[in-house]
């Protein structure tokens, strides 16, 4: 059966799976990164994470994955084919397409993990049949994927969709990006954990505790909750000024607050529109295997890229 290998790397662990043209999930497996034993430890765990799945094809499936897509996270430069940074993986400026390639024998597609899963959300998720979506995951920073007619845009040096680094409050908390008031720090589910633990008292108090108690009417909980909201909306609504998305994909560890987080987060946008349109503000549909689809997608469409060239004259 003719399938690909999608490879979704995160910080400590990898998601993976063997991908049928129809988009079904043939075979599924987790590994850890190993990144406990430093950067070379973790693209040795990729490669070899990488040949199980094509021995697993020819043993199972018939055949070995005719194409792979891996999605990281960090810096990428997806035209080269290059992990550029990662802080959680500890690596710099890895040639994974073309290790990965090497060991495979078969064509190669990087992306870069955000992107990866908004591809998925866009195309057979929460954005599907839209246009134009914006995919924000709210997690422990605050990234998005931009994406137009069912791709999503890199930008020219791979930095697009980088929301979480919008100024929402001048002069505020400094971020490790070098500026202050940026957004992840008011409104990721870091951000959100660390003001509860505070407010409440309770060190170990995270933001899925916090959502409990907003739920349960605790003023000081709706108070914590109520200012991460303003600043997500204020970046929000900066995001849809410029890029007028038809959806807006929301997505991430808070998001799975639901309408604890959907309810006043929607009320918080349609206050700060003026002459813009507002757009749909939905949850992500495809929880944490998203980046895991979204690698199959890069994977068909290398292959499709591939064979419209090897036929045009």
């Amino acid at each position: 059966m003719r399938h690909v290998i999608a490879l979704d790397v995160g910080g400590t662990g990898m998601k993976a799976a063997l991908v049928g043209a129809d988009g079904e999930l043939l075979h599924q497996a987790r590994r850890a990164t190993g990144r406990e034993r430093g950067p070379e430890a973790v693209v040795g765990s990729i490669l070899d994470f990488a040949s199980e799945l094509r021995a697993y094809g020819i043993d199972r499936l018939g055949e070995p994955a005719a194409a792979a897509g891996v999605a990281v996270p960090g810096i990428v430069d997806e035209e080269r084919g290059v992990a550029a940074y990662s802080a959680n993986l500890g690596w710099r400026d890895v040639p994974l397409r073309d290790l990965l390639a090497d060991r495979l024998g078969v064509p190669v597609a990087l992306g870069h993990d955000v992107r990866t899963g908004g591809l998925a959300e866009g195309r057979i998720g929460a954005g599907k049949g839209a246009d134009r979506f914006l995919f924000v995951p709210l997690g422990t920073g605050i990234a998005g994927a931009i994406g137009i007619a069912g791709r999503v845009e890199a930008g020219a040096h791979g930095f697009a969709g980088e929301i979480g680094h919008i100024v929402v409050r001048p002069g505020g908390s400094p971020c490790p990006c070098g500026q202050v008031g940026c957004l992840e720090r008011y409104a990721s589910a870091a951000a959100v954990s660390e003001a509860w633990a505070a407010a409440s008292g309770d060190p170990e108090a995270d933001a899925a505790d916090c959502a409990k108690a907003v739920a349960s009417g605790d003023p000081n909980a709706v108070r914590v909750w109520q200012q991460a909201v303003d600043a997500l909306a204020d970046g929000l609504v900066t995001a849809l000024t410029l890029l007028d998305p038809r959806t807006l994909i929301i997505g991430g560890g808070l998001a799975e607050a639901g309408e604890t987080l959907f309810t006043p987060l929607r009320e918080a946008v349609k206050r700060r529109v003026t002459f813009q349109k507002l757009p749909t503000i939905v949850p992500a549909a495809l929880g944490d295997s998203a980046g895991c689809l979204g690698a199959g997608l890069m994977a068909w469409d290398l292959l499709t890229i591939t064979n419209r060239t090897e036929v045009t004259p």
